[in-house]
């Protein structure tokens, strides 16, 4: 029986040429290796394993760190993972799953989320969410800013252990990923940096420069709008003892803090 059923008797009988020429030594080296009957089994074996390769680096490797995203992947590509700790109220860190549950993440063997802390060490990419700042908690000796400690709890409710997608826009100066965030709730996926403006619990990114918003920088605005008309979050704080994120940031850097 032929093989391929669909071959016909003038390709076998080629075939059969060609390899008794090569047997007999008729054909050279050179001839052989640049005949038909190799370059064209050694083009499609080589193009399948190369699309093999580019397929599983770009789509299916996870990326651990932050250092390993490639450049090529910001403002094109989207990240899948698990929240595994948020740190302040504007960032947190996520174990990148890619393919999600059609991969087998969550329930095949190898393929789980870690829980304790010392083994998502050098595991984890830094996230930081876009547009959005929210008051500063203490850290290394600073005092935490009004509002900060419910910022902090509103979003630890609202994404840890929450399997979010990142879309990813570029590294910032603290290696943290850039990055505007969505999350299901329900039936729908739910914008966390807009739901944040609208809780009230972070301002605007005030920034002048390297300020990201995506394509929703309009309905940002009117949240953080909304919110501060509503007195609401950090805006139901006295007007007396309110200072925006950047503002009080801007305040330690000038005090040497």
């Amino acid at each position: 029986m032929r093989w391929p059923p669909s071959s016909s008797d003038d390709n076998s009988g080629r075939t059969r040429r060609f390899i008794e020429r090569v047997r007999s030594g008729e054909l050279l080296t050179a001839e052989v290796l640049l005949s038909p009957e190799v370059l064209l089994p050694t083009a499609v074996l080589t193009s399948g394993t190369l699309a093999a390769i580019y397929f599983y680096s770009h789509y299916v490797r996870r990326i651990p760190m932050t250092s390993e995203i490639y450049p090529s992947f910001f403002r094109r590509r989207s990240l899948f993972g698990t929240v595994t700790s948020v740190g302040d109220g504007d960032n947190f860190r996520l174990f990148h799953t890619p393919g999600g549950r059609l991969m087998g993440w969550g329930w095949m063997p190898g393929r789980k989320v870690p829980t304790a802390k010392k083994d998502l060490k050098d595991l984890t990419l830094h996230i930081r969410i876009a547009g959005t700042d929210a008051p500063e908690c203490a850290h290394f000796g600073k005092t935490a800013q009004p509002g900060s400690s419910e910022a902090l709890e509103w979003l630890r409710n609202y994404i840890l252990n929450h399997r979010v997608r990142a879309y990813i826009y570029r590294r910032d100066q603290y290696e943290r990923v850039v990055a505007s965030v969505k999350v299901r709730k329900g039936l729908f996926r739910r914008d966390v940096g807009l739901e944040m403006l609208r809780a009230g619990m972070a301002t605007i990114y005030e920034a002048k420069i390297g300020a990201e918003f995506g394509s929703l920088e309009k309905k940002y605005r009117e949240a953080e709008a909304l919110a501060k008309r509503q007195r609401i979050g950090i805006w139901a704080i006295s007007k007396k003892q309110f200072i925006s994120p950047g503002a009080f940031k801007k305040g330690l850097r000038e005090r040497g803090l």
